[in-house]
């Protein structure tokens, strides 16, 4: 049996998240159909990750098992010529038996978009977070610079009962600003329910002064999600990396 390592990008707009789920519709659920029929065979897919309903990825691992002796280029054509216009196949490969999608994954790279204007942007209704006022970039990169190194991020968790630690390491966190967008990249060796956008939820505080960019720390050690900012808009966060060299992450 084959066990093929498939790179996959999507438009969460539609789904109710990347995970299988009763009465939804989800990416993982598209695929599996898709895959299915293109391979012959009912298959089960196994993603490096799960994502909230409008999140979106620009490249998501999933794993899956097949007997099928189709090509890695077949595969990547023939499900894409199956997929929605939202969920393309970017890449296929053979991966060893034992390969898994999620526990060989090292880290993940997300971004959050932030569309900084009075005015919306017709043309990124969904996939960027519009804030009507301009962010205070040296607050916010101040503030963000907390966040990198290894913490208890309890704080910045929306339910941390199903994890059996709540300490993360954070290798970087960047902000990069491009007329009215605003992009934070936040990579790391794993995140916590909804920790990339009470990050960002609480650094949008930090711009408005509510919260102090030096009141970080405290915040962290508090281990108290109330004493964190806002949670900030589900459609402006991307998967956009994962990791499965150590050394990519450094």
């Amino acid at each position: 049996m084959r066990n093929l390592k498939v790179i996959t990008a999507y438009r969460g707009t539609k789904y109710h998240g990347f995970q299988r789920q009763n009465n939804a519709i989800t990416v993982q659920a598209v695929l599996e159909q898709k895959l299915s029929k293109v391979l012959n065979e009912p298959v089960t897919i196994t993603g490096c990750s799960r994502t909230d309903t409008g999140v979106h990825a620009n490249q998501f691992c999933f794993n899956v098992k097949t007997n099928s002796r189709i090509s890695c280029l077949g595969f990547t054509r023939g499900v894409n010529g199956e997929l929605p216009a939202d969920i393309s196949i970017l890449s296929c490969e053979d991966a060893p038996p034992d390969f898994h999608a999620r526990f060989d994954c090292k880290g993940k790279e997300y971004v959050y978009r932030i569309h900084c204007s009075e005015s919306k942007n017709p043309f990124a209704e969904d996939l960027m977070f519009h804030y009507r006022r301009k962010l205070d970039l040296e607050a916010v990169r101040k503030a963000a610079g907390h966040f990198v190194g290894t913490h208890d991020f309890s704080s910045f968790c929306a339910d941390c009962a199903n994890v059996s630690t709540t300490v993360r390491t954070i290798y970087s966190f960047d902000i990069e600003n491009s007329g009215d967008s605003v992009i934070m990249l936040v990579k790391g060796n794993g995140f916590l329910y909804n920790m990339i956008r009470i990050m960002v939820g609480t650094l949008i505080d930090v711009s408005e002064k509510r919260i102090a960019p030096d009141d970080i720390p405290q915040i962290l050690e508090a281990k108290d999600r109330l004493r964190a900012g806002r949670t900030a808009m589900a459609h402006g966060l991307y998967l956009n990396r994962v990791f499965y060299d150590e050394a990519e992450l450094l």
